[in-house]
C-alpha cells in the first residue's frame, strides 16, 4: 500500500504540470486580453490615463515577455502560494475567491448530503424489490431526474417558490444579511433559500447515483458468495450487508474525486439562473473577460482538488474493496 500510494503522489506531479500548460495554453488562445479590452474601453470614453496604467501592470505581470517566460513566471509565483491579482476586481485573487467561498461550501456540501442520503436508501430498495411497482416507479424518476436540464428546473423551482411559498432565492440569504457577519437570523436566512438550489443540483446526481448503486448491488446479489450465505441460513438483511453492500458502495467512494472541485466550483449555470453567490458565477465572468490570473488559478485550484480526490477515493476504494488492493499492490 505505501508503495502504490507514494506512486500515486509521483504520478500527481506530472500530471498538474500537464493541466497547468494546458491551462495557460487555453486562456492564451483567444485574441487580446484583460488588458488590451481596458484600453479600448478607456479610448471609447475619451480618457487617456488607462495606458499608463496597463503599462504599469504589463511590466509588473511580464506580460510583455514572451508567452513562454511568462507560463514559468505564473508557475512559479503559484508554488509560492501567490495566485496573483485580478484584473476586473483589482484585489488578489485570492481575495476575490475567497468572499463567495464559503457560500459554495455550504450549497456544495448540503448537496452531497442530499445526493447520498437520497440515492443510498432508493437505491438498495430498487436492488432489493427488482421488477418491482416501486422499482419501476423509482426508474422512471431516476430517468426524469437525468432527463431534466438542471437550468430548466432551476426555472421552475424559481418560479414555483416565489408563487407557493413568497421565497425568492436569488442571493441565497434575505437582502439585508448581505455583507453582514454572521447571526442566527442570517444563518435561518441562507435555510431557508437553501433547499431549492440543493434540489435543483443534486436532482441529476441523484438519479445517476441511483442508477449505479442499483447496477452495482444486482451484481453483487447474483454471485455465488450470496447464494451460499443465503443456502447456509444467513437471514436476508446480513447477506446483503455483509459483502454485498460493501461492494456496492463503490461509486459512492468513488465519487469523492469529484466533489472537493465541486465543493469550490459550484454548479456554475444554476448559480447564474439563480443568482447564487458562489464561486461558479466568478469563473465564468473571469473566462468572459479574460482575467488571465483569476480564471487560471481558479482552474488550477480545480485541478488539484481534482488530483487529490481522486487519490483519496482510490485509497478508500482500496480500504473498501480488498480486490482493489491485491490489484494495486500487484501491480506496484
Amino acid at each position: 500500500m505505501i508503495g502504490y500510494l507514494a506512486h500515486r503522489i509521483m504520478l500527481m506531479v506530472p500530471t498538474l504540470i500537464g493541466i497547468s500548460l494546458i491551462t495557460f495554453i487555453i486562456i492564451q488562445l483567444p485574441p487580446g486580453d484583460f488588458l488590451s479590452t481596458m484600453i479600448a474601453e478607456c479610448e471609447a470614453q475619451g480618457e487617456s490615463s488607462c495606458k499608463e496604467q496597463v503599462a504599469v501592470l504589463t511590466e509588473e505581470f511580464g506580460l510583455d515577455k514572451p508567452v513562454w517566460q511568462q507560463y514559468l513566471i505564473w508557475v512559479s509565483d503559484l508554488l509560492q502560494g501567490n495566485m496573483g491579482i485580478s484584473f476586473e476586481y483589482n484585489k488578489p485573487v485570492a481575495e476575490v475567491i475567497g468572499e463567495s467561498l464559503y457560500l459554495t461550501i455550504i450549497v456544495a456540501g448540503s448537496t452531497i448530503i442530499f445526493t447520498w442520503i437520497v440515492a443510498f436508501p432508493i437505491g438498495v430498495y430498487s436492488a432489493t424489490h427488482q421488477y418491482s411497482w416501486g422499482d419501476h416507479g423509482l426508474t422512471l424518476l431516476g430517468f426524469l431526474g437525468l432527463a431534466t436540464p438542471n437550468f430548466l428546473l432551476a426555472l421552475v423551482m424559481l418560479f414555483l417558490a416565489n408563487v407557493w411559498f413568497g421565497t425568492s432565492i436569488g442571493g441565497l440569504m434575505d437582502p439585508q444579511y448581505v455583507d453582514q457577519p454572521w447571526t442566527w437570523g442570517k444563518f435561518v436566512s441562507i435555510l431557508e433559500h437553501l433547499w431549492i438550489p440543493v434540489v435543483v443540483i443534486g436532482t441529476s446526481g441523484t438519479a445517476g447515483l441511483i442508477r449505479r448503486l442499483r447496477a452495482n448491488l444486482l451484481d453483487e446479489l447474483q454471485k455465488q458468495y450470496v447464494v451460499t450465505a443465503r443456502a447456509k441460513g444467513l437471514s436476508p438483511g446480513k447477506a446483503l450487508v455483509k459483502y454485498p453492500l460493501r461492494m456496492a458502495l463503490n461509486p459512492f467512494i468513488a465519487d469523492i474525486g469529484n466533489l472537493l472541485p465541486q465543493v469550490i466550483s459550484g454548479a456554475v449555470i444554476v448559480s447564474v439562473v439563480l443568482s447564487l453567490p458562489t464561486t461558479g458565477p466568478i469563473l465564468l465572468r473571469a473566462l468572459q473577460t479574460q482575467d488571465m490570473f483569476l480564471a487560471g488559478s481558479f482552474l488550477m485550484c480545480l485541478a488539484f482538488l481534482t488530483v487529490i480526490g481522486v487519490l483519496i477515493s482510490d485509497l478508500l476504494l482500496a480500504v473498501l474493496d480488498p480486490r482493489i488492493r491485491l490489484a494495486g499492490g500487484a501491480g506496484h
